[in-house]
Parts: structure tokens; C-alpha cells; sequence
């Protein structure tokens, strides 16, 4: 028998999923920043599952408000924003689907191989960890960054990196030639 909270992941797995593939596959780019925003909302309610409500607050704050706002102005403000046809990177598909495949392997192998993987099942990386005096900030902050523990600080690097890389792809996207 599944618990709701297993019910309630499996729901939201399946809206994080198909919400990323409409945001990948829409032909109307409106349309995309609209799923992108539901996304993010979703993405949130995987951080209150995981008992982590300080970083779904952030979440829904600054992607799904203030990141999505400024993708929707920047779509408005563009050029050829309101065609039909107005993602040109939508052609190229098979492309999209390799480097996928490729990240999907790398995650799943980080994931596999790591020291967080190999503890035992009821170890786990809750934010309300007895002996984290202080809450669950200052729990944050030794996971992030602790140098003793297993640290956050590779992943957390790897997702600044991934939004320079979408930073210098809009800015590619929306120039004018």
C-alpha cells in the first residue's frame, strides 16, 4: 500500500516530466515560459516532500516568480516572439535528445556512485538532522558548504554553470543579426 507521500511524489514526478518535455517540444515560445513556470512550482513541491521549505519558498519566489516573469518580458520585448514558428532551435531535436541522454547518464552514474548512495536506507539528507543547532538554514549551509561532510558544493556549482550557459544562450537567441 502506498503512503501519500509516495502518491503525492509520484504526481509530481509525472507534472516535473511532462511539463519539461512542453517546455521543450512547444513550437509557441509563450507557450514554453508558461510550462517553464509550472515546472518550477512543481520542482517546489518536490522540496517540501523532502522536508527542505526554505528552498521550496525560494523556489517558488525567485523561479517560478521572478525568473519566469523576466523570461515572459524578455519573450514580449523580442522580435518574432509571437510566431508561429519563433523557437529555431526546435528543428533540431535529435541533437537535444543526445546531449540528454548523455547528462542523464553522467546524473545517474553521480548518483550511483556517490557517498550519499552508499549509506544505508535510512540515512538520508534531511534539513531537520538532529545536531544541526540553529534550524534548518544553518543545516543548508553545512551541507552546502561543509569541507568534513558529504558537501553539496559540486552539484551546486554544476547548476551555476548550467544558468551561465542558458544566460549566454538567451543572450545568443534574442540578438538581432
Amino acid at each position: 500500500m502506498l503512503d501519500l507521500p509516495t502518491v503525492a511524489f509520484y504526481i509530481i514526478a509525472i507534472l516535473l516530466v511532462g511539463t519539461a518535455l512542453a517546455v521543450v517540444l512547444s513550437r509557441n515560445i509563450v507557450h514554453a515560459a508558461l510550462f517553464l513556470a509550472v515546472f518550477f512550482g512543481a520542482a517546489a513541491g518536490v522540496y517540501v516532500l523532502l522536508n527542505a521549505e526554505f528552498i521550496a519558498i525560494v523556489q517558488v519566489l525567485i523561479y517560478a516568480g521572478a525568473v519566469t516573469i523576466l523570461v515572459l518580458f524578455a519573450i514580449m520585448l523580442t522580435q518574432n516572439a509571437m510566431s508561429r514558428n519563433a523557437n529555431p532551435f526546435a528543428g533540431q531535436w535529435w541533437l537535444a535528445a543526445i546531449i540528454c541522454a548523455a547528462l542523464a547518464i553522467g546524473i545517474i552514474y553521480a548518483v550511483g556512485s556517490s557517498k550519499m548512495a552508499l549509506l544505508s536506507a535510512n540515512a538520508s539528507a534531511n534539513m531537520t538532522t538532529a545536531g544541526a543547532a540553529g534550524g534548518s538554514i544553518v543545516r543548508l549551509g553545512q551541507l552546502l558548504y561543509s569541507p568534513f561532510d558529504y558537501s553539496y558544493v559540486l552539484p551546486f556549482e554544476i547548476a551555476s554553470i548550467v544558468l551561465l550557459v542558458a544566460i549566454v544562450g538567451a543572450i545568443v537567441i534574442g540578438r538581432e543579426d
